[in-house]
């Protein structure tokens, strides 16, 4: 590719380098799209203003607003909560699935489309979480493919070949997909794309720890993915994973996950940022000690 230089006598924008390294580490372009509005405004905004700005729905704002909070780029606020799916789920009757399959052609086009997915047929209680993730919560059928396949490509990853998973996994899946704000095809799209190369970055994550090319587990997955968003790169994570054996003996997730929330807070998520900032820390101490020598 060429390289561009772009120039403009207009209003411009400055983000410094360090900023701009977390956003692209992160992976998140929803994020890097809130920043980059936010870093543009002059005056205070409201969150209504926003959605109209980046035509996104509340939750995918929620989203993107706590994505910059992990990475440290945006204070700790009031933040809106979606209601917990237990608040949100509406109660689909026997009655209720059969008229919508009867007067909805692409919830009747659905069903079918899902079992083969699932390699089942589905029991009613199945499909009255369909019905709920379609008709309440307002999913497409085109988006719930989508959904369903993610689900059942996860599950063969994570347990082999032939597993599926539950429709109340995919229920679960399916709420988060709302509170990213994945309502439309093309969105969905693009963030499966995202979980493709997030997924091959895990192995690397995986040998930093010594664990091999064995396929992460759901609970290391989560860990991992978290330290993804925060910024850390997998060189990171091997300095937190040296610092755990040396002091543990062995790989222990809390104790590493502790290491790196530290370093989170104090702004270091490379391992230049981290190893310089060791240094600084070093030098303090010594000069603590020289102090409190000196004063004794």
């Amino acid at each position: 590719m060429s390289g561009y230089i772009l120039r403009s006598e207009e209003k411009t924008v400055v983000i410094a380098a360090d900023a701009v390294e977390r956003l692209v580490l992160s992976g998140n372009g929803d994020a890097a799209l809130l920043y980059l509005e936010l870093m543009r405004v002059s005056s205070a905004v409201t969150p209504q203003q926003l959605q109209q700005r980046l035509r996104w729905s509340e939750l995918r704002l929620d989203s993107a607003e706590r994505a910059l909070q992990q990475m440290g780029l945006l204070q700790q606020s009031a933040v809106r909560t979606p209601p917990e799916p237990a608040e949100e789920r509406a109660v689909y009757t026997t009655a209720d699935v059969t008229e919508m399959l009867q007067t909805d052609g692409d919830f009747r086009m659905l069903v079918p489309q899902t079992e083969e997915k699932l390699g089942k047929k589905l029991k009613t209680a199945d499909l009255q979480i369909l019905a709920g993730l379609y008709d309440d919560l307002g999913l497409s059928a085109d988006v719930l493919y989508l959904l369903v396949s993610h689900c059942v490509s996860r599950a063969e990853r994570r347990h082999g070949l032939g597993r599926r998973p539950t429709m109340r996994q995919v229920e679960k899946e399916g709420y988060y997909w709302a509170r990213l704000g994945l309502f439309d095809q093309e969105s969905a799209a693009a963030y499966l794309k995202t979980c493709a190369q997030r997924d091959e970055q895990i192995g690397a994550y995986m040998y930093v720890l010594g664990l091999g090319n064995r396929p992460a587990v759901e609970s290391e997955e989560r860990y991992i993915r978290s330290w993804m968003d925060q910024g850390f790169s997998p060189e990171a994570v091997a300095l937190a994973y040296d610092k755990t054996v040396f002091y543990k003996k062995e790989l222990n997730w809390r104790y590493l996950n502790g290491i790196l929330r530290r370093w989170n807070e104090q702004g270091w998520h490379t391992a230049e940022e981290i190893r310089r900032g060791d240094v600084k820390k070093a030098v303090k101490t010594a000069d603590d000690g020289m102090d409190q020598y000196l004063n004794w």
